[in-house]
């Protein structure tokens, strides 16, 4: 999704009513505007952002921290509905359900690899 964050969030906390904008290509590679909103902040347990503008009729994606034996799992709950309708549900089946597990799985690997790197 060529996805890029357009807004100075790098090291500052997060906090509920910040706004991050973003640079995304989610069809055809043509970029549009996406803007979330942090609404809801529970210090180093979890936070939730909306879709303020972008591509979805609506997003919702809840971030949560969960402490373990081997660390912290992170966890991610989205709930989200595509724009036009059936044409939204068709285009859900076709691609971008696909595109979605694709982006949240690289997510994965990188923070697996980063977290969990062996160390002699």
């Amino acid at each position: 999704m060529k996805f890029i964050v357009l807004s100075d969030v790098q090291d500052k906390p997060v906090f509920k009513g910040m706004e991050i904008d973003y640079k995304v290509s989610p069809l055809l590679g043509i970029p549009m505007k996406w803007k979330t909103v942090i609404s809801q902040v529970e210090d180093y347990k979890s936070f939730t952002d909306f879709q303020k503008k972008g591509p979805y009729k609506h997003w919702n994606h809840f971030h949560e921290f969960i402490p373990n034996e081997n660390g912290v799992l992170m966890k991610d709950t989205v709930d989200y509905e595509l724009p036009m309708g059936i044409l939204g549900k068709i285009a859900h089946q076709l691609f971008v359900k696909e595109k979605l597990k694709s982006i949240f799985d690289f997510r994965y690997r990188v923070l697996n690899d980063l977290f969990n790197q062996k160390h002699n």
